[in-house]
């Protein structure tokens, strides 16, 4: 009892420096929902397949796939007067909130425009997405990194539901701009989201001071130099394999989440009738959900363990997948709003269990990693989630082409219950567990 009082006190000291740090997820939450329900629907202006759409989606992923491994690790060996991290937050971040913003002006001049601005704005936005992401472990002691993740992840929920709830609803106002007789709509998010990014830059560089580096000894700067590569061969090298099962776990928990993500504004627009900014509405339920759930979901995974936990939810999981299938064919003889707040509802459920996952994987990763392996480690979780995100929605869509809307639900099932199998086989990541050591 008193060493549980004692790790609640600890927590209550680094609320304050997690929640600065959320500000960088806060961007990331900012951009992601929107891009990922609208941009479908700009390339669906000139696209028509629904397969050839999800595979563009996967261009900024084949992007990331490379990018966030190699800032993340190239991060971990920065040393500067700001920080390791924070040189690649305050120049990076700018230029996607810039590259963000003019997103859907491009989409109304030509596909080879709008594809090339969505190029520029993945190349920055991958590039820093790891050091956003390593910041926190360097700050945060392992055994709190479960609740501290929780409030980080309530800052990207918060801003999904700015971004969808709130943002996606400036989607219907006319905007007029030069060289168009009449003023158009589908614009007015986009800009607004880069203004707030660029504000959340300066809070986070202005009231966030990275910890500093210890001096580097002989031991410590030989650790510095140890290829990159090697480094990351040595986590598929371990005797024990419980590093390869987490990420084959959230390759194949990714895989099912971005098959159906992609899609569902089409879903939502197509299938269920919504209009306008109401077809970001489901991404905002998931968001609203995010910010409600993701610190209990920390909470609970410190008093249960974080293996069980996810287990758990991914069990959960694919429960609600399956009545997310079986919903349109039920609710097919209601009206439009009756379909969509009862669609809604079972994405808040699925937001729930998704946070619950996502709060208590990266943790479980991050316990296996030293202070200089951080990157490593969180450049290895980017590689195989945004490889499931070249993956899924190719296959996803065409399945769409081939069948219907509703197959996403599925096969996304079908991932959730693969990525529970991968989990059993986990043995470390508990917050007990003492990281394995780099041979020298």
């Amino acid at each position: 009892m008193q060493q549980e009082h004692k790790e609640k006190k600890g927590l209550k000291g680094y609320y304050k420096t997690t929640f600065l740090i959320g500000l960088g997820f806060f961007t990331m939450g900012l951009m992601d929902p929107l891009y990922d329900t609208f941009v479908p629907q700009f390339l669906g202006r000139y696209i028509e397949s629904n397969g050839v759409i999800g595979t563009v989606m996967t261009l900024d992923n084949v992007l990331a796939i490379f990018l966030i491994p190699i800032f993340a690790a190239l991060s971990d060996r920065t040393r500067t007067r700001i920080g390791r991290r924070m040189p690649y937050i305050v120049t990076l971040l700018p230029l996607a909130a810039i590259a963000f913003g003019i997103i859907p002006v491009t989409a109304l001049t030509s596909l080879s425009i709008l594809i090339l601005t969505i190029f520029l704005l993945n190349i920055f936005k991958q590039a820093v997405r790891g050091p956003v992401v390593a910041l926190m472990p360097d700050m945060v002691p392992g055994d709190l990194r479960s609740e501290a993740n929780g409030v980080i992840n309530t800052m990207g929920g918060v801003a999904t539901i700015v971004g969808t709830l709130g943002l996606s609803l400036l989607m219907n106002v006319p905007v007029s701009l030069p060289g168009f007789s009449e003023p158009q709509k589908n614009i007015l998010s986009f800009p607004v989201a880069t203004i707030l990014i660029i504000l959340a830059v300066v809070l986070l560089f202005v009231f966030v001071k990275e910890k500093k580096a210890e001096p580097t000894t002989g031991d410590t700067k030989e650790k510095e130099k140890t290829p990159i590569l090697r480094s990351i061969g040595f986590v598929f090298k371990e005797k024990d394999k419980s590093a390869l099962f987490i990420l084959l776990s959230l390759l194949t928990w990714f895989i099912g989440y971005q098959g159906v993500l992609p899609f569902l504004g089409k879903y939502s627009s197509e299938v269920l009738g919504a209009t306008g900014g109401l077809s970001a509405f489901g991404a905002g339920m998931v968001g609203i959900a995010y910010a409600i759930f993701a610190i209990p979901s920390g909470v609970m995974a410190h008093r249960y363990g974080r293996k069980k936990t996810i287990r758990l939810a991914l069990v959960a999981l694919v429960a609600v997948l399956l009545l997310l299938f079986v919903h349109s064919f039920v609710t097919g003889g209601l009206a439009a709003m009756p379909r969509l707040a009862s669609f809604w509802v079972l994405l808040f459920c699925f937001g729930i269990f998704w946070v619950t996952i996502v709060t208590n994987s990266f943790p479980m990763l991050w316990q296996m990693a030293s202070f200089e392996t951080i990157g490593i480690y969180t450049g290895l979780y980017y590689f195989f989630s945004q490889l499931a995100s070249i993956i899924a929605p190719p296959i996803t869509g065409f399945l769409i082409d081939i069948s219907s809307y509703s197959v996403l639900f599925i096969f996304a099932a079908v991932c959730m219950a693969l990525a529970c199998f991968f989990m059993s086989k986990v043995k470390r990541g508990e917050p007990d567990d003492k990281p394995v050591e780099q041979p020298s």
